[in-house]
Formats: structure tokens, sequence, C-alpha cells
């Protein structure tokens, strides 16, 4: 792989585990970067706890012992990257960062929420199927 930004497909867990990892440094570099402004810092605190939360979640799906665990999980993952995405455009949109200075952030939300609830749709298919099975 690469030195760039990582992007594609990540068929195995350590790579999906390094790339939630990555999102989470990501996101602490962001918020360092945010200026010194009380709104900036009040909405940083958002993205920094939502943003640094996807790995854990996703790490806790690893450990499932079920299932429907990991589909918990990875709907809580799932979740942290939607309110992520949130606080990054209104971050945006308020104007306090420079306009597309967020962009490459929000779009590896993007991805790894396609990611996420692709896992949990797959994951939902199979639990189905085998109860049908048995």
């Amino acid at each position: 792989m690469n030195g760039g930004a990582m992007s594609g497909e990540y068929a195995e867990k350590g790579d999906l585990r390094e790339r939630t990892m990555q999102l989470g440094l990501r996101v602490v570099r962001m918020y360092g970067a945010l200026p010194k402004r009380d709104e900036a810092r009040i909405l940083g605190r958002q993205v920094l706890r939502s943003g640094t939360s996807v790995g854990a979640h996703y790490r806790e799906a690893c450990r499932a012992r079920s299932r429907a665990e990991f589909v918990s999980k990875m709907e809580g993952g799932a979740q942290e990257l939607d309110e992520t995405l949130y606080w990054l455009e209104l971050l945006d949109r308020s104007g306090l960062v420079e306009a597309g200075r967020l962009g490459p952030l929000r779009t590896e939300c993007e991805e790894l929420m396609s990611i996420f609830t692709a896992s949990v749709r797959t994951a939902k298919r199979r639990r189905k199927k085998k109860g049908n099975d048995e």
C-alpha cells in the first residue's frame, strides 16, 4: 500500500482497523488546527468525540460474540460517522473553517459509512438466511 490517502476496497480486518485509526488521528489533528474561538472549539469537541469513537466501535465489532452484537457495534460506528459528518458540515457551512478544507475528511467519513452500512446489510442477510436454514 502506498503512503498516500487510504481509499478503495479493504478486504481484511486489519485494513479497516488501520483506516478507522487514521480517521481518528486526522480528526485529532483537525481539532488542534481549529481557530481558537469558542464556537470552533465547541463544535470541534463534538467532532473529536464522534470521529475518534468510530475505530473503537469497529474494534468492538471485531470482538463480537454473535452476529447480532456485530451488527449493533457496526451500526453504532455508522451512527458516529453520520454525526461526525454533521459536525464537519456545520464547521464548514458556519465559515469557521476555510471552504473546502474539510472535504477530504468528509469524503473519508462517507466512504467508511458506506463500508459500515454494507457490512451491516451483509451480516443481517446472513443472520436471516441462517435463521431460515435452521
